[in-house]
């Protein structure tokens, strides 16, 4: 019905106007007091499908992506649809509009959208109140991001005042240097760029009484060349892990004619044309390290074929984003179901 009925008449309208309906939606419906009936309905339990990754205990590996909850406000709502674990961000130190609108375009022949939001959101001490009324055993990511403001040199200082203020209230984090739409902030993906702003989180992890994962968003858009170096940071210091992968520039092998795509203009591509980018960088991850490094896979898992193909690959966990929106709110109860069909068959052999 979601596809058939209720998409065709969401796509009507503005993908931000969309959210920011479903949000207010969603707020509604944990207002009223039917957040149990939406996770009776879209959650789908079972013991095989619970995991223990990098000191944390998922309920399922399928996660929400960073982008959808930018301020930590409907991570419960989302937790009812079968999530298992809720990624919220990107955060910035200080609130920013982002960029211009209109910022998100739907690519529907080719299961895609382009983005070029630039970390709209309400900032650090917004967040910091939201995650404060966390209740329950829900896990929660922060990805973490500058100020677009802030210059790379200064960008070290962001991320910690970030860390530090919210490390008592997630379960991970994510460093996010590779998002195409703030200005030169891949450039951070840099060797040299990544270990002064790594360096500051590990110290004060050092000094804290609770453990808390840091893993690295990296770009689909890397060079294997790159990713070696990066792979490099992820064995000589305590980086517990990689989420691959973010956006990409790239506009190859679209089926949306190039006028309408040039007309569009900037952004990052997401969806089913980077599904197989995604799994490829993902599978040289698992291989360079022989699996010893938790990976987080998403970018266009846009079918539960698709989410089992990364997991298969070297993933340890999954995220939706664009797949979600063009399939509907029970699309990680399929994705649950599917692995549990697939692990079965295993079990038995």
């Amino acid at each position: 019905m979601y596809k058939s009925i209720i998409r065709p008449v969401l796509f009507c309208l503005s993908a931000e106007t969309i959210h920011h309906i479903v949000a207010t939606i969603l707020r509604f419906a944990r207002a009223i007091g039917l957040l149990p009936l939406l996770r009776s309905i879209f959650s789908y339990k079972h013991p095989s499908l619970e995991r223990e990754v990098f000191g944390v205990k998922f309920p399922n590996p399928v996660g929400l992506a960073a982008g959808f909850d930018k301020n930590g406000d409907l991570y419960r709502e989302m937790s009812a649809l079968g999530f298992g674990f809720v990624e919220v961000g990107t955060v910035t130190p200080k609130p920013q509009p982002g960029n211009p609108k209109p910022r998100i375009f739907r690519l529907r022949k080719d299961n895609a959208l382009i983005n070029r939001m630039g970390f709209p959101n309400k900032g650090l001490e917004n967040m910091v109140r939201n995650l404060r009324k966390r209740k329950g055993n829900m896990v929660i990511g922060v990805n973490l991001g500058k100020n677009t403001l802030t210059t790379n040199e200064e960008a070290p200082a962001d991320y910690l005042k970030l860390f530090r203020s919210l490390y008592e209230y997630a379960d991970y984090f994510v460093v996010n240097v590779s998002c195409p739409n703030v200005k030169d902030i891949t450039k951070l993906q840099n060797p040299d760029n990544l270990n002064a702003i790594l360096e500051g989180l590990f110290e004060f992890r050092r000094g804290q009484n609770h453990y808390r994962p840091i893993l690295l968003k990296i770009s689909p858009d890397l060079s294997f060349q790159h990713i070696d170096s990066i792979i490099q940071i992820l064995i000589d210091t305590p980086l517990d892990g990689l989420v691959a992968t973010n956006t990409t520039t790239s506009r190859e092998g679209l089926t949306t004619d190039s006028q309408t795509v040039e007309k569009i203009g900037n952004g990052g591509l997401s969806g089913a044309p980077i599904t197989n980018r995604a799994v490829e960088v993902i599978s040289y991850i698992h291989k360079k390290t022989e699996g010893r490094y938790p990976i987080i896979g998403v970018g266009g898992i846009m079918t539960p074929e698709d989410a089992q193909r990364m997991l298969e690959a070297g993933a340890s966990l999954v995220q939706l984003y664009t797949g979600f929106i063009y399939e509907g709110p029970a699309f990680a109860k399929k994705i649950c179901k599917r692995l549990k069909q697939t692990e079965e068959p295993e079990k038995q052999n």
